[in-house]
């Protein structure tokens, strides 16, 4: 597995999102099947795994932190903060933002305990707050760095704008926002070009779409009831059904190259630049050795160009969020 930075990072090139191991998509796994999962990660040379305190809420991060205490020497673990969560017992969700300094290091403080590390490799603000001044929640960011408990600092679906004011405070190693070849944002909101100008690394979520470049998804009666897909506009039906002709054309480029379209779309991600690390999510073995199998696939001009073409944002029918969660982004 070849490897690309993040700032002072140096993961693996490919990194796996944890998210869907215990959140959003309703099909939580069982301990031993997410220790197995993330055990073979690491068999294959992924070095990068991605958790947030909001997943589940909690239980993602001591999920992740157990199971990669025995391979702390090897990984980086990220994990992010910004969200005010309820009681985790009783199933409360987010119920706003929080981006305080004080709330910065307690959030830190308690991720450290769940995933029993001494030191977070790179710890994100999940969301900007608008209501604290960027410079004041990485300014208190910085001193956890000064304290060895964090070693680098991220942003997730912030504005190019945020960034430079966050990167100006404190050097950031990456920012994190969702980037796949149904959602290129970055490419024409500055972010890849801040990017670019001061060495900040990019980390794309949901580089599959979530699940729907893979071409395994054709009908939403297969979504569990808990699937948080079902609330974006993009899985409306009437969306569903035409973003799945696209997924088609995608499926045929890809079996023409003698792979699968899921890693297509992420051969498509990768071949973007080196300072992308990609984190599919994944609950199965299968798919993660797909996706592994993805950084050794090289894509020639003409295919790019294709592909670029054939799932191009103006052909994808909805929007990636609903008015709730748009608001959240892009600050």
């Amino acid at each position: 597995m070849q490897s690309r930075r993040l700032g002072s990072l140096t993961p693996s090139a490919i990194g796996l999102g944890c998210m869907g191991m215990s959140h959003a998509y309703g099909t939580n796994l069982e301990e031993a099947s997410a220790q197995a999962l993330i055990d073979r990660a690491v068999e294959l040379g992924v070095t990068f795994f991605d958790t947030a305190e909001v997943y589940g809420p909690f239980t993602n991060e001591e999920l992740v932190g157990k199971t990669l205490g025995r391979h702390r020497d090897k990984v980086l673990i990220a994990t992010k903060f910004g969200f005010t969560i309820g009681d985790a017992e009783k199933a409360e969700r987010p119920s706003g933002l929080d981006s305080r300094p004080e709330h910065v290091r307690a959030v830190a403080e308690a991720s450290l305990k769940r995933l029993g590390i001494e030191t977070i490799d790179l710890f994100y603000q999940h969301r900007v707050d608008p209501d604290v001044p960027i410079e004041e929640t990485v300014g208190a960011m910085a001193d956890l760095v000064k304290e060895g408990k964090v070693k680098a600092l991220g942003l997730s679906e912030a504005s190019a704008a945020t960034l430079r004011r966050a990167h100006a405070t404190h050097p950031i190693a990456a920012i994190q926002s969702e980037y796949s070849l149904w959602t290129r944002d970055p490419e024409t909101n500055g972010v890849f070009e801040t990017c670019r100008e001061l060495g900040i690394g990019f980390v794309p979520f949901s580089p599959l779409g979530r699940g729907m470049l893979t071409g395994a998804l054709k009908d939403l009666s297969k979504l569990g009831a808990n699937d948080f897909r079902r609330g974006l506009p993009r899985f409306d039906q009437e969306n569903f059904d035409a973003n799945l002709a696209l997924v088609t054309a995608l499926e045929d480029m890809a079996a023409d190259k003698g792979v699968t379209a899921g890693q297509l779309a992420l051969a498509w991600v990768l071949a973007q630049g080196d300072f992308i690390v990609p984190i599919p999510g994944t609950t199965k073995i299968a798919n993660l050795e797909s996706n592994v199998a993805a950084t050794a696939i090289t894509l020639t001009p003409d295919e790019m160009t294709a592909l670029g073409s054939i799932v191009a944002p103006d052909k994808v029918a909805g929007a990636r969020y609903n008015e709730a969660m748009s608001k959240m982004a892009g600050r």
